[in-house]
Parts: C-alpha cells; structure tokens; sequence
C-alpha cells in the first residue's frame, strides 16, 4: 500500500498544483472523483489490465467518459497518468487529491463516537471547541457506539482524542498498575 502512495503522491500534487492555478478545485475534484469511480466498473478494471490495449487506448477511453467533467489541462492530465501507467492508481490519487485541498483550504473532517445521540447544541459546542484547538474549518460525523460508557472519541485525521469513559477508565487502570 505504501508502494501505491509513494507512486500517487506525485500525480496528486501536480493534479493540485494544476487545479490550484486555474483556479479550479472543484472542477478537479469532481474529475477524479469521478475518475476513480470509473476504476471500480469491472468493464474498466478488465481495460486497465488489457494488455492489448495501448496506454493511449486506455487514457482515451477515460478522456471520453469523463468529457463534459473534464477541466481545461484534465484530460492532457489523464492522459499522462494512462502514459505512466498509473489509472488504476486513480482511487488513492483522488484521496490523496482531497487530503492536499482540505490542507489548502484549512478543513478538517471529524468523526465523533459517543456513547449516546448528540444534540445538535452538543454537536455545535464541540464544532466550535474543535475549531479552535485545531485552528480549521470542521465538518463533523458522528455515530453511537454503546460499549464506550460515556463521553467521546473523536478523530481528526491523525489525531485521536479519547474522552470516553472507557478510555479514561483504561488510562485510570494502566496508572494504578505501574
């Protein structure tokens, strides 16, 4: 898996730096979304390993079924991906995509488990204490997970705040027995 970022990194940053100057995020964003659900259709996944088919044939065939989504360097950019034989990789360059435009944009998603429905107050206050002490814009799941007792876990891309019941009851018992 690392192998396929360190092979998409690059493609995602010239794809964001394209986008970036033509000041169209959304355009490419939709694009390689798009794109990338493409690469899940088995007719295309069969194309992509087709060794029959040129890496001409196939950066066309994507070119045509993305046409009215394309930006204005999207398809040269396809194009140069099928070259190098990284379509398939469109998924994870997609990802990779988003990642470099919310750090753009200063957005973070986060996800809240709690042990019980949030209201919206509730949802609202923790918004706002978020976007504080992470200095971003938030965008805010949540889900229920019962066997957490009480409070919260909360995931901001690689940070991890643990205030459930259970996690402060585990941090309780790994002091006690040290």
């Amino acid at each position: 898996m690392s192998d396929h970022i360190t092979q998409a990194r690059p493609y995602a940053r010239a794809a964001f730096e394209l986008a970036r100057e033509d000041s169209a995020l959304d355009a490419w964003s939709t694009m390689l979304a798009e794109a990338a659900r493409l690469t899940s259709d088995e007719r295309i996944e069969r194309l992509l390993v087709d060794s029959q088919r040129s890496p001409n044939d196939k950066g066309q065939v994507f070119v045509k079924l993305l046409d009215e989504l394309l930006p204005e360097r999207g398809a040269n950019f396809l194009m140069v991906l099928a070259r190098q034989q990284r379509l398939p990789a469109l998924a994870l360059l997609s990802d990779l995509f988003e990642a470099e435009r919310a750090e753009f944009e200063r957005r973070v998603s986060v996800e809240i488990t709690s042990a019980y429905p949030l209201d919206e107050a509730q949802k609202d206050k923790l918004a706002q204490a978020l976007k504080r002490r992470l200095n971003r814009e938030i965008t805010i799941t949540t889900s229920v997970d019962e066997t957490l007792l009480g409070g919260v876990v909360i995931r901001a891309g690689d940070t991890v705040i643990d205030g459930s019941a259970r996690g402060r009851l585990a941090r309780l018992s790994s002091v006690l027995n040290h």
